[in-house]
């Protein structure tokens, strides 16, 4: 089973300079939809190991990098890929859905 990264205003810009792509998870212990989809954050990093890099940045203790790309509702999810977005998704969503956004730029 593979493990999310935890991400910081520190460490987020090396990481998401990775070659492979990067799906990083926004989100709170507040918040109740950031709850519902964290298990399916945990699986994808299972099934995307050695693929892509599954992250997490809980945005109350890292601030910067929150403002930076400007997340204001949560869990927001970002793609990227040569440290560009290249997707985004808003709110909780099935696994189906991350699972696609992911699989698209793995390729």
């Amino acid at each position: 089973m593979g493990k999310t990264m935890e991400l910081t205003d520190a460490n987020f810009d090396q990481v998401i300079k990775s070659d492979k792509p990067v799906l990083v998870d926004f989100w709170a212990e507040w918040c109740g939809p950031c709850k519902m989809i964290g298990p399916v954050v945990e699986e994808l990093a299972g099934d995307y190991e050695g693929k892509a890099v599954v992250a997490k940045l809980n945005v109350d203790e890292n601030p910067q990098v929150t403002a930076r790309f400007g997340v204001r509702s949560i869990p927001t999810l970002l793609v990227f890929k040569n440290g560009q977005i290249v997707d985004k998704q808003v709110g909780a969503v099935p696994k189906s859905v991350l699972a696609s956004k992911l699989q698209a730029q793995v390729a």
